[in-house]
């Protein structure tokens, strides 16, 4: 096996041949953390390509994706086998591009079941491979470790507390922390988010997030709006906003309230918003919100919140058989205990759901607030400029 040597490559200043980076996200979240990533290849060498698949924000950054990211956006074990010969063929067309491109180093970012095995396949094949974003592995099925053993030269990782268990198998693994904790401020108002969406400043805004995947907006779409008509009927001074990550995503919410005006034989006025996700947490008071980066990004703005994760009923008694862990949610996992009300599966209902926030919006949130900024402050650790020049010393790397 002929494995190549990358000791040509420099940093900026120098006038070596364009660093070439294979990356792949499969959803949102995983943009962000690419385009944060590629930024800051950009700063720190003086010309690099992107061959890939990813988001809009990617493509900012200058990937031309070779297919659509939402591709690859499919969650719990049903919806892979419906979507099985897409993503086979999906991964063939990454992995053909990738050999016969010869990226110096290739990232995956998140969607393990994706990435890992691509990455197998090109570490094998002599290429440099960094996955970005752990697997649970802490968590529910730990022989997974010698799996990303195999597939990977570096794991990035955004929870501190994964490097630990990594250092048991002796797997190269850096923390890096999260490029919206590096944005976001450790304070931020209502009063600039409402400006900016033309609301009330002083009305009281409930936020529903019911995610940016087509299967979650399914699930938790009617829920969410249910419990936004129980919590109205008791408190008609609150209001409501959602944000919507696509075109696609507004008309299946819109499709639900239409299908939930009829149920319940009235209208419920909400204030529906294209994109603006961040701007919609900080003009609330309380947050109803699918789980994923958004819990993420509503603790870094500080916000309370009720994170709540649903899905097929297949899906559900398939892996809840496998799953040992206590908490789901970002910030949860963070706290390593309960710092917000996670609601699964049927507990994700309207009874449910608007009881959690009237809690909320009666309780004194200031130790909550406290614990968001401390958390904070340790994701902060400039997570672009360190997963590049981790990426950087991998491609650097020779055997």
């Amino acid at each position: 096996m002929n494995r190549r040597s990358n000791s040509t490559i420099t940093t900026t200043g120098a006038h070596e041949r364009p660093l070439r980076i294979g990356i792949v996200a499969g959803e949102a979240s995983g943009d962000i953390l690419g385009a944060s990533l590629m930024a800051s290849l950009r700063a720190e060498h003086e010309t690099v390509e992107f061959i890939g698949v990813g988001g809009a924000l990617m493509a900012e950054q200058g990937l031309k994706s070779l297919f659509p990211m939402e591709t690859l956006s499919v969650m719990g074990v049903w919806d892979v086998l419906k979507n099985l010969p897409t993503l086979l063929r999906a991964r063939k067309t990454v992995v053909s591009t990738m050999l016969t491109l010869q990226p110096d180093v290739f990232v995956g970012i998140d969607a393990p079941d994706f990435n890992l095995p691509i990455e197998r396949k090109l570490k094998e094949s002599g290429m440099k491979t960094v996955h970005y974003v752990s697997p649970s592995v802490w968590a529910w099925r730990p022989k997974r470790i010698f799996s990303i053993a195999k597939a990977t030269d570096m794991v990035l990782g955004i929870l501190p507390f994964e490097a630990e268990f990594y250092a048991q198998y002796q797997v190269p693994y850096t923390f890096v922390g999260h490029p919206l904790a590096d944005r976001f401020p450790l304070q931020t108002e209502h009063t600039q988010a409402r400006e900016q969406l033309g609301l009330d400043p002083e009305g009281q805004y409930i936020g529903l997030l019911p995610g940016s995947r087509r299967s979650e907006v399914g699930y938790l779409a009617a829920p969410f709006i249910d419990a936004a008509y129980a919590l109205k009927s008791r408190h008609p001074h609150l209001q409501f906003l959602v944000p919507l990550f696509n075109a696609g995503r507004r008309q299946q919410f819109e499709q639900a309230l239409a299908a939930a005006k009829k149920r319940h034989q009235r209208a419920l006025a909400v204030h529906l918003f294209d994109g603006q996700s961040q701007t919609v947490i900080a003009a609330s008071d309380a947050t109803i919100l699918a789980s994923g980066t958004v819990s993420l990004e509503t603790m870094l703005i500080k916000r309370p919140m009720v994170v709540c994760y649903r899905f097929g009923w297949f899906n559900y008694h398939v892996l809840r058989h496998f799953v040992t862990l206590q908490h789901f949610s970002l910030p949860n996992l963070l706290h390593g205990g309960e710092l917000v009300k996670e609601l699964l599966q049927d507990d994700v209902n309207a009874a449910q759901i608007a009881a959690e926030i009237e809690r909320l919006l009666v309780a004194d949130n200031q130790s909550l607030q406290q614990r968001y900024c401390e958390l904070h402050q340790q994701l902060r650790q400039n997570a672009g400029e360190k997963s590049a020049r981790t990426v950087l010393a991998v491609a650097q790397q020779s055997d």
